[in-house]
């Protein structure tokens, strides 16, 4: 279901916003032959509550890809439609808005693997980027996945698996985040 509590303004949600976004969806941003799609673990209750993309302020998903190179500007989530222009899409494996990924079930990151694969199917991105390790361990079945390109494609897309961008994941800072996305930056050439 589309979450019911999508506001059109760039502004703050209240705490009762948040939460009544719990279980909710937002729509992907997504069109044939991407040159890459982007794909998170799911949305968190903030992104769901304001209906864009890692828009949960402390995400550094927006920072990221423009340090790596991938866009000339800092955008904001509000303007994650404006990725499209640039050959850039966003979807997640599981759609159910949590707190935390840690909520979601392995069934439903293997779920989500499948809905991911007729996705890729359907709109034949050039990459398909997973934003999330552990997540693509589970979801994938390959509990040995290491962050980069992955050997074996979703369909025809090459899978590059990247860190998380939360704020939450301390493994990664921004100056390692730039490395490894612009890896991905330089692969899709």
């Amino acid at each position: 279901m589309f979450c019911s509590v999508v506001m059109s303004l760039p502004q703050k949600p209240t705490k009762a916003e948040i939460q009544a976004a719990y279980g909710t969806t937002i729509p992907d941003i997504i069109a044939p032959h991407l040159q890459v799609l982007f794909c998170g673990i799911n949305p968190s209750l903030y992104s769901a509550a304001v209906g864009h993309h890692f828009a949960r302020p402390g995400n550094r998903f927006w920072r990221s890809l423009h340090v790596a190179g991938f866009t000339d500007r800092l955008f904001s989530p509000f303007e994650d439609r404006d990725l499209l222009q640039l050959g850039y899409g966003l979807t997640n494996i599981a759609d159910r808005a949590t707190a935390t990924a840690d909520q979601l079930t392995h069934a439903e990151l293997i779920a989500g693997q499948q809905s991911l694969a007729t996705k890729v199917e359907r709109y034949q991105p050039r990459y398909l980027a997973i934003l999330g390790i552990s997540a693509y361990r589970t979801a994938f079945k390959r509990p040995k996945a290491i962050v980069g390109r992955q050997d074996e494609p979703l369909h025809s897309a090459t899978i590059w698996v990247l860190p998380n961008p939360s704020g939450l994941n301390a493994h990664y800072q921004i100056d390692d985040l730039k490395r490894v996305y612009r890896e991905l930056l330089l692969a899709v050439g």
